[in-house]
């Protein structure tokens, strides 16, 4: 008979986890009651070890990236307003040249 291999969840990871570390339930009881083999349950750990900056980094780059919008809208607004003065100069200078017929 073949098993099948179980996949869980970013969620259900951590929760395995903070039972072990903040819990303090042994590893070997997390095993036997999910059916992990303590292998997988310390891959787990490192990479929550590891990679666990990036929850921090991400609230400050959604920070970081509310600024670089606002910045992006305020510059296509002065960009707009910039085209709008550029058209008004070439208009001037198109009915100009037209009045003094350099046409």
């Amino acid at each position: 008979m073949k098993k099948t291999r179980r996949k869980f969840t970013p969620q259900e990871k951590v929760k395995i986890l903070r039972l072990h570390l903040l819990e303090h339930k042994p590893v070997s009881d997390l095993c036997d009651e999910y059916g992990l083999h303590p292998t997988v349950f310390y891959r787990w750990q490192k990479e929550f070890f590891e990679h666990g900056a990036a929850a921090f980094e991400h609230n400050n780059n959604g920070s970081a990236e509310k600024k670089l919008q606002q910045q992006l809208a305020q510059l296509k607004t002065k960009l707009t307003c910039k085209d709008e003065v550029i058209a008004e100069i070439v208009a001037d200078h198109v009915r100009l040249k037209k009045e003094l017929g350099l046409d």
